[in-house]
């Protein structure tokens, strides 16, 4: 992996010098990452459990079978990457590998030296600012160390798998993995927002999203039509259809598009954004003095917000339930830390 050089954008954007991932990420993943940092030493445990994921196997995996680029070699994408980690203050620059394969998809692999996979999918579907967008949401899911996800996920798939003739042994495995899929969708979340500040173009990042839903004939789209589309989603029916759309959920590792259309319209006019781009954000020096309790209440907060907001006649019959976990849980953290204070 290269290491960053100052590398001055092709378009004025505003850069975040020493930006911490907890300036964009939503309330939910935050909470839970700046939990996983507060246990010393668990980045190399999980790295010690998982015989399943080896980094240099899928390195070589990709430099054997797939396209690295670099000044010679997709040389646009290279300069994007490069912006990128250059606006969002990234020490070092990814590794980046163009893979054939029509699917319309991006991902970031490994954690001690992660690296940036861009299916060509992607690039035919993407003008150059919707793919600075992606990118950017690519190195989001890296400054944020969101790798430790899918080491935490195989490692419960295989448990499961393990204890699968146990009795209720595989469903409680289920319900972790229900929970962490969770967590997966607030973690796109929290890299769209990234991706927001990397590229600055909020027009570029509802394209994409668009496309991925209908494709490249933006000719025939409208959005405020699919934002509109998105309010109806949330909306639903009856409590039935609030079940449904909770039931479609658990099994993905994404939101749906309408749903992050309108996430990052919302946040990037609820002020947040704004004040990033002017300079106020939390620094990655301070990292290490986050709360816990504090980023549970933060991401309670951020749930009965949600809550609100939505007309979904389904959630208000979990709010009740879903309040008291939370509470439950920002009890628990609060004991631990008094515990491990004394």
């Amino acid at each position: 992996m290269p290491d960053m050089t100052e590398n001055t954008p092709d378009r004025a954007r505003t850069r975040f010098p020493g930006i911490s991932s907890r300036a964009y990420e939503h309330p939910a993943d935050r909470s839970a990452l700046v939990a996983l940092r507060s246990l010393s030493g668990f980045d190399v445990v999980l790295r010690k459990l998982s015989g399943l994921v080896n980094e240099r196997s899928l390195r070589l995996m990709f430099l054997g079978g797939t396209v690295r680029v670099g000044d010679d070699q997709f040389h646009h994408l290279n300069d994007m990457v490069r912006d990128a980690c250059y606006i969002l203050d990234m020490p070092e620059v990814p590794e980046v590998y163009v893979r054939q394969d029509p699917t319309p998809n991006a991902m970031a692999l490994g954690s001690d030296h992660p690296f940036i996979v861009v299916n060509t999918g992607l690039l035919d579907l993407l003008d150059d600012e919707e793919l600075r967008f992606v990118i950017g949401h690519e190195v989001g899911h890296i400054l944020s160390g969101h790798a430790v996800y899918q080491t935490m996920m195989q490692i419960l798939l295989q448990l499961g798998s393990r204890l699968a003739w146990l009795p209720l042994g595989n469903i409680g495995i289920a319900a972790i993995i229900i929970g962490l899929r969770e967590w997966f969708r607030k973690a796109e979340l929290s890299s769209d927002r990234a991706g927001l500040l990397a590229g600055q173009d909020l027009d570029a990042a509802k394209r994409v999203n668009m496309k991925l839903a209908g494709g490249t004939r933006l000719h025939e789209m409208s959005s405020e039509a699919f934002l509109q589309q998105a309010r109806e989603y949330d909306a639903a029916g009856d409590v039935r259809d609030g079940l449904l759309k909770f039931l479609n959920l658990l099994g993905q590792s994404h939101p749906f598009a309408v749903i992050r259309f309108a996430e990052i319209d919302r946040w990037a006019r609820s002020g947040e954004y704004e004040r990033i781009l002017a300079g106020d954000y939390p620094r990655r020096d301070d990292d290490g003095s986050a709360s816990v309790s504090d980023e549970i209440k933060n991401a309670a907060k951020s749930y009965r917000d949600s809550w609100e907001r939505t007309a979904d006649p389904f959630v208000g019959k979990v709010r009740d339930m879903a309040d008291a976990a939370a509470s439950a849980a920002g009890g628990l953290f609060d004991r631990i830390n008094r515990r491990n204070g004394s």
